[in-house]
């Protein structure tokens, strides 16, 4: 069984085996997947010429490659969930319990495959259910719960939650998780599942240090087994030690296949952390209020999640939000937004907004990149479309756009060199591709405030620095900024402020440190 993680480093050849007491691991139930020649077209576009490569047993690979290279499409080709263009030469082979098979059908639920799109899934379709139930529907590989696990599957999904160090969340409904905890709920369950091969992309998106050391852990352990992964990744730091081997996608074209020692990753991975930036004064912003929150509770249900919140941001400022997974970062952000109410007894004062005037006139002053907007906008939305949703703070439109949202959303999708993709629908495109989009939408009202819920994951480093110039940028113009980050290399440049929850209070607030 097979899981495909999207990382940082090249492929690296590793035994697969966590510490999920599990029954012991025979060479003959994982899968070994054959690539011959294979063409992917989507709508007319090639995404994967030529492609050839063989993942065995043993092998653990890191997938690594430029946004739109085509790494995400060729993990969801290996998974079953999208066929090679017909014709030619091409061979696409499974070899599993001895037997070898021409199509994914018989192999597909022994592949593990844990990206974007799963964990988007739960928040596009509502799915709340707890995380001890989601894990046990690894032991079924079903999507939802659709029986009650035995006593024994229940011993097997608390080992899972236990190698990932996440007992604690068991209880809780998935949709109150931060985005790193449901990361690591959705690994727990490919890990339930007792894959035959595993396929991550981008897996530590989103984890705090603590939780990216767990995950990391992990792979190290599963080196003692013969099951074979895929993680693809776009920073160095995410490569396991155990890795074995390394494939490079450019343009949708493999440049590099084989050992990991030899594999050239500086040109496509970050190999180092850009300079911490220094705390810049800000002059002539810093008199004009725009978002204040006063001893502000938030509860999610019926949940506390922020406890006695209070923060004041003025133009010009930018904060970053840091803390553990779970600590706060992304409910507080989605309050600033109009997402999440305050509780009485608290105050959350935004400026231009009295008593009578709509939360709209607000919003279309912020803009707004977080991971749950892309699982919100549905995937047969065009680009421009998205883009131009953002001139009204919508999700998707109503009617037809107006002159001036059309004009603005021309200009943003240039500025972010988005152009030739505006027609292309979003199932079409790579995850980093879909951050840039949100960054075009976020720019298309040039707003006063930014609410950057981690802006860069799953982007590569030389889109990074593009984007990171774009917000330091709009900082200088006296917008406010606040971003919520794990890296300490993403923080932007002109950093004033910075504030640090920890269960949901305040353990520091005030100038950058």
């Amino acid at each position: 069984e097979v899981i495909f993680f999207h990382c940082t480093h090249l492929a690296m050849q590793v035994d697969c085996v966590h510490r999920l007491p599990m029954p012991a691991i025979r060479t003959g139930r994982f899968v070994q997947v054959e690539l011959r020649r294979i063409e992917l077209a989507r709508a007319g576009r090639r995404v994967l010429r030529d492609v050839t490569w063989r993942v065995e047993p043993g092998q653990r690979w890191i997938l690594a490659g430029a946004n739109g290279a085509g790494k995400t499409q060729l993990l969801k080709l290996i998974a079953g969930s999208l066929w090679p263009t017909p014709g030619g030469t091409a061979v696409r082979r499974y070899l599993w319990r001895g037997e070898r098979l021409n199509t994914p059908r018989e192999v597909q639920e022994e592949i593990a495959y844990l990206g974007a799109e799963r964990q988007d899934k739960y928040e596009r379709y509502a799915w709340n259910y707890t995380v001890r139930q989601i894990v046990a529907t690894g032991v079924h590989r079903t999507d939802i719960p659709l029986e009650s696990p035995s006593r024994a599957e229940r011993v097997h999904v608390d080992r899972s939650l236990h190698a990932l160090a996440i007992e604690p969340l068991a209880e809780r409904n998935f949709l109150s998780l931060s985005y790193g905890e449901r990361r690591l709920t959705l690994l727990a369950r490919a890990l339930a599942s007792r894959p035959g091969l595993l396929l991550l992309d981008e897996l530590f998106n989103g984890l705090d240090a603590a939780h990216r050391r767990d995950a990391s852990a992990w792979l190290e352990r599963s080196a003692r087994s013969r099951l074979p992964w895929v993680l693809a990744t776009h920073r160095i730091e995410d490569v396991p030690a155990s890795a074995t081997h390394a494939l490079v996608l450019e343009r949708g074209r493999v440049v590099y296949r084989g050992k990991y020692a030899r594999a050239p990753l500086e040109r496509y991975l970050q190999s180092r952390p850009s300079a911490v930036p220094r705390a810049r004064r800000t002059r002539g912003f810093a008199a004009r209020s725009i978002v204040r929150l006063s001893h502000a509770h938030v509860y999610l249900d019926e949940t506390p999640v922020l406890k006695d919140i209070s923060l004041h941001v003025r133009a010009g400022e930018s904060w970053v939000v840091h803390g553990a997974n779970g600590s706060g970062k992304t409910t507080l952000l989605r309050t600033l937004y109009g997402d999440h109410g305050v509780a009485v007894g608290g105050r959350l004062e935004r400026a231009g907004i009295t008593p009578g005037v709509p939360l709209e006139m607000f919003r279309r002053q912020v803009g707004l990149v977080a991971p749950h907007l892309q699982a919100e906008h549905p995937q047969e939305l065009d680009v421009e479309t998205v883009v131009q949703s953002g001139w009204y703070a919508a999700i998707g439109l109503n009617a037809p756009a107006g002159v001036a949202a059309r004009a603005a959303a021309r200009c943003a999708l240039q500025r972010f060199g988005l152009t030739r993709l505006r027609s292309r629908p979003l199932r079409e495109l790579s995850y980093g591709q879909l951050r840039r989009i949100l960054f075009a939408r976020a720019w298309v009202n040039e707003p006063k405030l930014l609410l950057l819920d981690e802006p860069f994951a799953g982007v590569d480093a030389r889109t990074r620095r593009n984007l990171q110039q774009h917000v330091a940028e709009l900082a200088s113009r006296g917008a406010a900024v606040v971003i919520a980050t794990h890296h300490r290399n993403e923080w932007p440049a002109r950093t004033t402020h910075e504030l640090e929850l920890a269960e949901g209070r305040v353990r520091y607030a005030g100038r950058v440190r």
